[in-house]
């Protein structure tokens, strides 16, 4: 089991920055394709910025050059700077990792932009 609990979301004014965190109490060295998927109302969840192989990020193309995906294996926490916010980025956003073949998901975290 990967227990991943997110942290961080809330309401975030037009144009501003959040700050999203999931920590896990396995170390991250061990997990694979770890990141930030989303989903929009009315929409599927979409990956918004995962750690690929060689832990290079993978940003989706509507968060690029706003968002940045960062980790701390010492504190087995990645990050989630969101900033230029829209109202597109209004969603529910996850944590994802994968572990001996296995995906695991936080349990959400609510972001909501607001004008």
């Amino acid at each position: 089991q990967v227990p991943l609990v997110e942290s961080g979301g809330g309401s975030v004014q037009l144009g501003g920055s959040l700050s999203l965190s999931c920590t896990t109490s396995v170390s991250i060295s061990s997990l694979y394709d770890m990141g930030w998927y989303r989903q929009r109302p009315g929409n599927q969840r979409e990956s918004v910025a995962v750690f690929g192989s060689a832990d290079i990020p993978n940003y989706a193309n509507s968060v690029k050059d706003r968002f940045t995906i960062s980790r701390d294996n010492a504190k087995n926490t990645i990050y989630l700077q969101m900033n230029r916010v829209n109202h597109e980025d209004t969603a529910v956003y996850y944590c994802k990792a994968r572990y001996f073949g296995t995906d695991y998901w936080g349990q959400g975290t609510q972001v909501t932009v607001s004008s």
